[in-house]
C-alpha cells in the first residue's frame, strides 16, 4: 500500500457517500489531567461504525462489471451492516454470511439495508470460510472486514479528517481488532504527521493483535466474551494489518471490563452520545493514565454506536 496516496484517493472517492464525523472537546475525560481531549464521534456515521468507510471504497472501487454480479461478505454486526448499506445505495447485491449464533437483532439490521443473510456453522471463522467460497464459486468480489487495501485506506479517511479538525494533534487512542481502522489511520498518520503517537486499545478478553505484536508474530490465540465485541476474536492469518500495525503502533494497551464499563457510562452520561464497547476500550485507555497526556492534544476514537439495549442496561446501571 502507499501512504498517504491511497488513503487521500480514498478520502476523494467516497467523501459524497458517508458523513464527516465531528470532533468533540471532552472536560469529561480530561478531568484534571492537563490534556486535551477530542473524541473523533464515529458513532455518529450512518449505520453507526467506521465500518461503512471501508465498504463503500471497496465497492466504489470494484469495476461496473464486479459490481453488477454483486459482493459477499461474512459479519455479524458492523461490517455486515456497511456492506449492506453501500450494497443498497449503490444498486449492488450483496450477501451477508453468518454464524448460526449471530444476535438476531443485528441480523435483522443487516436485511433492512438491503442484503440478504445466509447463516452458517458456530463461528465466525465458519461463516467467513462459506463466504469465502460462495464468492469464489460464483465470481462475486469478497469484501473482508480488514485484510484488503482497499478497505484499510476506506478506514484510513478517519486519520485525514482527524488531522484537518486537529491541526496540533499529539496522539491518538484506536481500539483494535483486525486492525483494519489502526492500521488505515496509524499508517496514514505516521505517512504524514510521524510524531503523533498512535495508542492501540484492547480489551484484555480479546486481544489477539495487542499478544501478536508483542510476539513479534501472528498469533491464534482464543477469546473470552467481552463489552467489546466489534473487536473480539482472532486475526486471519496472513492478514496485511499485522505489518500495517508493526509499523504503526507506538505502543499497545489493555484494558478490563470494568474499566471499560466505566469509560462507556463516562461518555455517555457527558456527551449524550451512544457508543458501544470498542469505543469505551479506547476512552478507558486514555483513562488509565490521563496525565501522561498533559499539555498534549488526544483523540479517542468513538468507532461505533451499536450497543444492544442489554449491554446499555449492564453498564448504565
Amino acid at each position: 500500500m502507499r501512504f498517504p496516496q491511497d488513503v487521500t484517493a480514498a478520502a476523494e472517492r467516497i467523501s459524497a457517500h458517508i458523513r464527516r464525523t465531528p470532533v468533540e472537546r471532552s472536560p469529561a475525560l480530561e478531568g484534571s489531567s492537563g490534556a486535551r481531549v477530542w473524541l473523533k464521534l464515529e458513532n455518529l456515521q450512518e449505520t453507526g461504525s467506521f465500518k461503512l468507510r471501508g465498504a463503500y471504497h471497496k465497492l466504489l472501487t470494484l469495476t461496473e462489471e464486479e459490481r453488477g454480479r454483486g459482493v459477499v461478505a461474512a459479519s455479524t454486526g458492523n461490517h455486515g451492516a456497511g456492506v449492506a448499506a453501500a450494497a443498497s445505495s449503490l444498486g449492488v447485491e450483496a450477501t451477508i454470511y453468518a454464524p448460526l449464533t449471530a444476535e438476531p437483532g443485528k441480523l435483522e439490521g443487516i436485511r433492512r439495508r438491503g442484503a440478504s443473510v445466509k447463516q452458517v456453522g458456530q463461528d465466525c471463522l465458519e461463516a467467513e470460510s462459506a463466504a469465502r467460497q460462495e464468492a469464489e464459486a460464483s465470481g462475486r468480489s469478497y469484501v473482508s472486514p480488514y485484510n484488503d487495501p482497499d478497505v484499510v485506506s476506506g478506514q484510513g479517511t478517519l486519520g485525514w479528517e482527524l488531522l484537518e479538525d486537529i491541526a496540533e494533534l499529539d496522539a491518538v487512542f484506536i481500539a483494535v481488532g483486525g486492525g483494519g481502522l489502526i492500521g488505515g489511520v496509524g499508517s496514514y498518520l505516521k505517512s504524514v504527521r510521524p510524531d503523533v503517537e498512535v495508542i492501540a486499545c484492547s480489551p484484555e478478553n480479546s486481544c489477539v493483535m495487542h499478544q501478536s505484536l508483542e510476539a513479534g508474530e501472528l498469533l491464534d490465540l482464543p477469546s473470552l466474551p467481552t463489552l467489546s465485541d466489534g473487536t473480539a476474536g482472532g486475526v486471519e492469518s496472513g492478514s496485511i494489518t499485522f505489518e500495517l500495525c508493526q509499523g504503526c503502533v507506538d505502543r499497545s494497551v489493555t484494558v478490563t471490563e470494568e474499566e471499560i464499563a466505566s469509560a462507556m457510562k463516562a461518555v455517555i452520561s457527558a456527551h449524550h452520545t451512544c457508543i458501544e464497547g470498542a469505543a469505551g476500550v479506547a476512552a478507558a485507555a486514555f483513562l488509565r493514565e490521563p496525565e501522561r497526556y498533559s499539555g498534549m492534544n488526544v483523540a479517542v476514537v468513538l468507532c461505533g454506536a451499536n450497543a444492544s439495549l442489554e449491554v446499555l442496561r449492564e453498564v448504565l446501571s
